[in-house]
């Protein structure tokens, strides 16, 4: 599935997978998260093997009538703020999508599948 936007010019088709590269490369830069929780164990293991960034790890794309909806899957640092950083998360990915893509966000989910103890 794809998002079509209509303008004077022709039509944009935006690809989930470029939605959710743009949601992973989001999350992964708000502090206290440390990595991204798997919800495609397949695709996400071949990208491993073959060396690839894989920003959409951890973000699953579903359209809705008027925008997409978003669920994101992190792991957490031990000694943070878990409710703050997930506002963090909300706010930070609706604002890219907006401004990058141009597509509305209707909500972004954030599940904390985990916390790691980071090692100093």
């Amino acid at each position: 599935m794809a998002v079509k936007i209509k303008t004077q010019f022709g039509n944009i088709d935006i690809n989930n997978d470029v939605i959710a590269t743009v949601v992973g490369g989001a999350a992964t830069e708000i502090f206290g998260i440390v990595g991204m929780a798997s919800k495609n164990q397949i695709r996400d293991n071949l990208n491993e093997i073959l060396k690839r960034d894989n920003y959409s790890k951890g973000v699953v794309v579903r359209q809705e009538d008027d925008g997409v909806a978003v669920d994101v899957y992190i792991i957490v640092g031990y000694g943070t703020k878990i409710s703050e950083i997930c506002r963090n998360v909300q706010d930070k990915v609706k604002y890219n999508l907006e401004t990058m893509l141009g597509i509305t966000a209707n909500s972004v989910n954030v599940f904390v599948q985990g916390v790691r103890v980071i090692e100093e």
